[in-house]
């Protein structure tokens, strides 16, 4: 079942699971959109509820005007999140997912609602003092760009009226990674697990590595063959390790 998650206009829940004793918060990439992670909810279901975000700018939030500000977007999405945190949870970001993901995950530990874990995919940890990571910006630059990573086939691209609704958020997305800079604070204390893809052009392996330094807690890092969507191709591998750790929170270990 597709719908909203209460009233929240922030979340989708695709495949509600009331009784899951874990929830996944997911967050898509730059121009992507909830139902990104429509496979990985229906994978998971019934050991895990997901939780897919949805950002301003796209599908049936067109009408808002997208987010230019990524700590403005993290800040909305924690607050959103606060109610569903009655359970245990973790966090899931896709590239600029991942930083959404990691500011989200700052404010929720700071306001005592911290996340279970941190999983960051296809994304170099942020760095002090490092500036905005260059973005493309004029349309053709966005779509030679999302040629290049294979994020969307060429037929939506090709497609006129696809691309004149999906460029809006495209560029507000690049605009908002742009002007994001890391403010150095408390460490997470959560465990961190990430993935790259080892011919990521976007995110090389070390510095997904780094994300070990964002935190106090256990640190994982797993390698798959492709490029920045390598998560598409090798979803059954990171479905495994999402549903291993996932398993942990839900069945912790009992004291002798």
């Amino acid at each position: 079942m597709t719908g909203t998650s209460g009233d929240n206009t922030w979340f989708r829940t695709f495949h509600p699971v009331p009784d899951a004793p874990v929830r996944l918060v997911c967050l898509p990439h730059a121009g992507g959109s909830a139902g990104f992670y429509y496979p990985l909810a229906r994978a998971l279901a019934p050991r895990a509820e997901v939780l897919a975000v949805q950002y301003p700018g796209r599908q049936d939030r067109r009408a808002e005007p997208p987010a230019t500000d990524l700590e403005t977007l993290a800040d909305r999405i924690a607050e959103g999140l606060v109610p569903w945190t009655d359970r245990p949870y973790a966090l899931f970001g896709h590239s600029m997912g991942a930083l959404v993901a990691f500011e989200a995950a700052r404010r929720l530990r700071a306001a005592g609602h911290g996340p279970v874990e941190l999983f960051v995919s296809g994304h170099h940890a942020p760095e002090p003092d490092a500036g905005g990571t260059p973005q493309p910006v004029t349309d053709e630059e966005v779509i030679a760009e999302i040629r290049a990573l294979n994020g969307t086939g060429d037929t939506l691209i090709d497609d006129p009226e696809t691309l004149r609704m999906i460029l809006p958020a495209l560029r507000a997305d690049y605009e908002a990674l742009s002007r994001y800079r890391f403010r150095p604070g408390a460490p997470l204390d959560c465990p961190v697990t990430a993935f790259a893809g080892d011919d990521d052009p976007k995110a090389d392996v070390e510095g997904v590595r780094a994300w070990q330094t964002r935190t106090t807690g256990a640190f994982e890092l797993n390698v798959f063959g492709g490029g920045h969507f390598f998560l598409v191709d090798r979803q059954a591998e990171v479905l495994g390790v999402l549903a291993e750790h996932l398993g942990r929170v839900a069945a912790p270990a009992v004291a002798p």
